[in-house]
């Protein structure tokens, strides 16, 4: 009875929905729960589709607080989404002819991290500049404000990606728009010598890119491993070379590709077995066509 219901409740407050908009789950930070209630029952946006023109026009602009990368102060900036001309921009002054930033709709994820940020509405943005991840971090002090933000930039991939998969289903290219980090945290690295000493960094493992930076809101990765599949002679090992030497954690992981082998130790045990899940799970996955092109690419970085 209670789930029949539900499904009419569904049916009436869910009933114009785009299918880009983000779904929470339990997983999902407060904001975004909080915000899709707000919409659904006390907007009533997805009964009203004039009450979705915020993320769902193909345009939008307006001033968030940007971290800056030098001096991590929060500055207000202007920010210019624009589905006809592919790219979300910013501007350092309200004047500014040129924007100090192009990110690419083809390239661009965004995900909340308020923990990370120290801001209950901290939003990571990433894009590519010259084929490496870029971070960065920015908020809004109404919620309503950066979800919808999130939202506009899910809508502008949506669009996208309709034009470049002209056959997929809405069902193939959702799970595409944006997508939460599999992992963080810290963990200790040593360099392709392996006779450095191991030095304590962030470590994000964002699809098959295992970025690290010396913080957790540094702008660019220190590196990038491409982690690749068991087909393709990607592995991971519990554990250390008998002769490894230097590293202050006792954890050790061995990530072999075809060109190296990789290691880092974890401070705990607990931490070892989850990065060792992570990395297997993304092993244990066949590589898509495209994945080969970003396989190539650093094989051959400098």
């Amino acid at each position: 009875m209670a789930s029949n219901g539900n499904n009419v409740a569904k049916a009436k407050y869910e009933s114009k929905m785009p299918p880009f908009y983000y779904k929470p789950t339990y997983l999902d930070c407060q904001l975004l729960r909080e915000q899709w209630i707000r919409a659904k029952y006390e907007r009533k946006e997805f009964i009203h589709s004039e009450k979705q023109e915020p993320y769902s026009a193909g345009y939008r602009e307006g001033f968030l607080w940007k971290r800056g990368r030098d001096n991590g102060q929060f500055l207000s900036r202007k920010f210019v989404l624009s589905e006809r001309e592919g790219a979300l921009k910013y501007f350092n002054k309200n004047d500014a002819k040129e924007p100090k930033a192009i990110m690419k709709i083809e390239h661009l994820n965004a995900t909340f991290q308020p923990a990370k940020i120290g801001n209950p509405h901290g939003l990571q943005i990433t894009y590519l500049k010259d084929n490496s991840t870029r971070n960065i971090f920015v908020y809004h002090e109404d919620g309503k404000e950066i979800v919808d933000w999130f939202n506009a930039i899910r809508a502008a991939r949506f669009h996208y990606l309709q034009v470049a998969f002209p056959g997929a289903s809405d069902a193939d290219l959702v799970p595409k728009l944006s997508r939460n980090y599999l992992k963080e945290g810290y963990m200790e690295k040593t360099g392709p010598k392996q006779t450095e000493g191991f030095k304590k960094r962030w470590f994000t493992m964002d699809d098959r890119r295992l970025m690290y930076f010396k913080d957790p809101l540094d702008a660019f990765a220190r590196g990038e491993v491409f982690i690749g599949s068991k087909e393709n002679s990607y592995k991971v090992l519990e554990g250390l070379p008998p002769s490894t030497q230097g590293n202050h954690w006792q954890h050790g992981i061995t990530i072999v590709t075809p060109d190296r082998k990789f290691l880092f130790a974890c401070e705990t045990e607990d931490d070892q077995l989850e990065w060792i899940t992570t990395f297997q799970k993304v092993i244990s996955r066949p590589m898509l066509p495209q994945e080969y092109a970003v396989e190539a690419h650093f094989k051959h970085k400098p």
